[in-house]
């Protein structure tokens, strides 16, 4: 879940990503600042403070963050997410009444983050269709003012009209083209970004003015606006899309009261209340099913299209979506502790975790335009000197080239999308990645390690058979065992208190206690037939021998547990108990073999049973009777041994696996409703208990990985040809402007495959 430490604020009208990467950079200087992220898909600013103990953002704090931001962008408006952002000692009040536009990320599509107040006067009145319509009206007036503007330009150029007149009629019409640019190029050249792609584009334009090639000026200005208006669509249109697959949050909750149904939003229901989800309505809440039956499609949140019945007595996760029946609902869980609220707390913030690659493109793009403005102005100054022609023009021309192809955000807008991109296709097959450097590890994978019970086997135990020596009685054998159990809450001691048929008397037992990795001892008082005392062992072989009590040295291999039972200092027989292996277990390790993946089991088992299992699994490897603090050391011997660049996962799904997770390079939890603390410890959660999603994770990271290797090149690939091919006079303005804004727009729809990208085929 998020960190309630942290200080979220929304960057309205923020449009460029590399502008994004500078407020980043610039906010990460100040002395209160511990970690500032843009994440640029959401437009979000996240922060956290040096200061914990700080619950609000002081108003020099403010002033400052909001300074820093609109120096680089200055359309940009600084606003807090929710309530418990609020800065102190402030008036300020952040409200956004009917006629504000609202272009936060909770408002043009599905992310909604569950700590949003509304309190904040945020109106959601407004309807999407009518904000989209604003939009499309805004886009075309946009455009038509960059038409109009290059028409009267071009015409005067086209027409040959006399100066002065021509001049003035070309100058207005580069105003009307590019006024826009003007004035954020003199906003960043008060505030020292010298290196602003606005600048950098002016000083390209006058400088085909300048040799007297108004058509080229004026053409490049023309197709650099229509980039960026293209540009724009495509980010929003990504944006949309990728917001598309989080789609499940439910808009309200129809809950029972004494006054008949009302429909209220899911956060204001409380555990206990009962809910109504008619057909085709979302489930708003998790609860038990109390009246009625239907079919519910799980998809949004496990990747499986197969509708699951539910009935009475059964428990339902919110974000499915009901079929057919009308369900009456016992709530058990707010909305903020829901299963939809977990899920979209991990997506939605996902982004936030950057990769390496996004971190390296960070820190290259703030070399990169300097490196490239260098060349272009020692362009357009040394080879006429050195050459002794003195033709200015001609090399001022090649560098205004330089200068337009200088500007990095084909790298920076792409890469962050293409990341979420596959983080988003993750989720609509029910793998939870929280972050894009876990995406990124999986692609890489050396060694996948597995704990067995509830990974690789369903869990679920069983009493198989019952096995006494000496003739001692298999009923009194049982109800001993049971006795015993029934102090635990494991899930073996649970499966023999529900194998024995009748009451028990709990009553006989006395000094219960588990010693840990080995079993439980009690005494059972008043045991028939001589009504005495009696101390009993039950557990593993160590249990056995750390209290010196013989028994068979071999026993009959079995695929299961089998707890062996002592009566004082002699050994009476033992239970099996049968965990069965999931259906989808053999298919996940085969695919995991099949990229080449080393796969181990670590488990807490007997040898025989942990090798049986790994036997008719094809498990590589397995290492049997481990304690908790055994898992973690085995894993890090696995670290050690690791080879280079590639990374060792480890699959659990228990508590006593969350120290493992934690500590393997890729921690993966088991199934979305499981032990909290393995979900919070885990880098990834697979919703179902699916080993084999694990393969298809793996898949998708490796197309993501790729989509984003193929834009890096295909960007700084193109970029670098076309400079070179400036350098030698077979270049244009044309091909330059191509190379900045047609680059990043074919960056910006290829890191959407990755979005689409089809992991079953």
């Amino acid at each position: 879940m998020a960190n309630n430490s942290q200080k979220i604020y929304i960057l309205e009208n923020l449009g460029c990503a590399n502008c994004a990467s500078k407020m980043e950079t610039k906010i990460n200087n100040f002395d209160e600042i511990e970690l500032a992220t843009i994440n640029f898909v959401k437009k979000q600013l996240i922060l956290e403070l040096k200061d914990p103990t700080q619950n609000n953002v002081s108003t020099e704090l403010y002033e400052k963050l909001k300074k820093a931001v609109t120096s680089i962008e200055s359309n940009v408006i600084l606003r807090p997410l929710d309530a418990s952002n609020t800065v102190s000692n402030t008036k300020t009040e952040y409200t956004l009444t009917e006629s504000s536009e609202c272009k936060d990320s909770c408002c043009d599509g599905s992310i909604h983050n569950h700590s949003h107040d509304h309190s904040l006067s945020h109106s959601h009145d407004h309807s999407h269709k009518g904000g989209d319509s604003d939009d499309k009206k805004s886009a075309l007036l946009h455009l038509f003012r960059l038409i109009l503007g290059f028409g009267i330009a071009i015409g005067s150029i086209t027409l040959s009209i006399p100066n002065p007149v021509g001049i003035i009629i070309i100058l207005l019409g580069f105003l009307i083209l590019g006024y826009d640019v003007l004035l954020e190029s003199f906003h960043g050249l008060r505030n020292k970004e010298l290196f602003d792609e606005n600048f950098l584009m002016l000083i390209a334009a006058v400088g085909a003015f300048f040799i007297g090639d108004y058509a080229e000026g004026i053409s490049v200005m023309f197709l650099f606006q229509i980039g960026e208006f293209l540009q724009d669509l495509a980010v929003d249109k990504s944006r949309k899309q990728l917001e598309s697959v989080l789609s499940i949050k439910p808009e309200y909750a129809n809950i029972q009261t004494e006054d008949g149904i009302q429909t209220i939003a899911p956060e204001k229901v409380s555990i206990g209340d009962i809910i109504i989800v008619k057909p085709s309505e979302k489930v708003p809440l998790d609860g038990v099913v109390i009246e009625g039956s239907s079919f519910v499609d799980t998809s949004s949140l496990t990747g499986e299209s197969v509708p699951r019945k539910v009935s009475t007595g059964e428990d339902i996760l919110s974000g499915c979506i009901n079929g057919n029946g009308t369900l009456f609902i016992k709530v058990t869980e707010t909305y903020s502790n829901s299963t939809v609220a977990k899920v979209l707390d991990l997506v939605e913030n996902a982004s936030n975790k950057k990769s390496k690659t996004e971190n390296f493109i960070t820190k290259f793009a703030r070399i990169y335009t300097p490196i490239v403005v260098l060349f272009a102005a020692l362009l357009a100054v040394l080879p006429p000197i050195i050459t002794g022609s003195y033709d200015f023009s001609t090399w001022i021309y090649r560098a205004c080239g330089f200068l337009v192809v200088s500007c990095p955000c084909a790298l920076v807008i792409s890469i962050p999308l293409g990341f979420f991109g596959g983080i988003g296709n993750a989720s609509k097959n029910g793998i939870l990645v929280k972050g894009s450097n876990y995406l990124e590890a999986l692609h890489s994978v050396g060694v996948a390690v597995f704990d067995k019970t509830g990974t690789l086997t369903k869990g679920i135990f069983s009493v198989s058979e019952i096995n006494t020596v000496d003739g001692f009685d298999k009923d009194k054998l049982l109800e001993i065992a049971a006795l015993v159990e029934s102090y635990s809450n494991h899930p073996i001691a649970k499966s023999i208190t529900n194998a024995y048929p009748a009451a028990l008397n709990t009553s006989l037992v006395s000094d219960y206690e588990e010693i840990s990795g080995h079993g439980v001892k009690a005494i059972i008082n008043n045991m028939s037939p001589n009504n005495t005392a009696e101390s009993v062992y039950i557990g593993n072989t160590k249990l056995l021998d750390k209290f010196q009590i013989p028994y068979p040295p071999t026993v009959e291999e079995k695929l299961g547990t089998i707890c062996y039972i002592a009566i004082g200092d002699k050994y009476v027989g033992n239970i099996v108990i049968s965990d069965d292996i999931k259906d989808d277990s053999k298919k996940a390790i085969r695919a995991l073999k099949e990229m080449g993946v080393k796969t181990v089991m670590l488990t807490g088992d007997l040898t025989s049973t942990a090798k049986l299992v790994a036997k008719d699994l094809g498990i590589d490897t397995v290492y049997s009777e481990l304690l908790p603090g055994d898992k973690v050391a085995k894993v890090e011997e696995l670290l050690e041994q690791s080879e280079q660049g590639k990374n060792v996962i480890f699959v659990g799904d228990g508590m006593n696996d969350a120290p493992v997770l934690a500590r393997a390079d890729i921690g993966i939890a088991m199934g979305g409703v499981g032990s909290d603390a393995a979900i919070e410890a885990s880098d990834i959660v697979i919703m179902t208990d699916e080993p084999s999603k694990i393969a298809k994770g793996i898949q998708i990271a490796k197309f993501t990985k790729k989509i984003v290797t193929q834009n890096i090149f295909l960007a700084l690939g193109l970029k670098l040809l076309v400079m070179l091919l400036l350098a030698i006079g077979y270049g244009s303005m044309w091909l330059a402007v191509f190379a900045d804004g047609g680059v990043a727009l074919i960056a910006i729809f290829n890191s959407l495959r990755a979005l689409k990208y089809n992991v079953n085929r």
